[in-house]
């Protein structure tokens, strides 16, 4: 399955409701959390995400409330 790297504000996210989403089974959208990292300090979330294609990853953000300031598709090193 495809990845991608999105960014957008951690609000209205708490910590604890990061680490929950990690372990989170695939949505509607078919959306997978591969990791997610923070800042508090510059309020942004890093997501790593598996995804059919971009437009599940922004349908995934927007039933959450939230648009990502960019979405890209990206390829990992780590062995499958």
């Amino acid at each position: 399955m495809p990845k991608f790297i999105d960014t957008h504000p951690m609000e209205p996210f708490t910590e604890q409701q990061l680490r929950d989403l990690q372990n989170a089974p695939a949505d509607e959208f078919g959306v997978t959390h591969h990791d997610i990292l923070f800042s508090r300090k510059d309020n942004l979330i890093y997501c790593v995400l598996e995804a059919p294609n971009a437009e599940a990853i922004h349908k995934h953000h927007a039933k959450a409330g939230i648009s990502c300031d960019w979405v890209r598709e990206v390829e990992s090193t780590r062995s499958k």
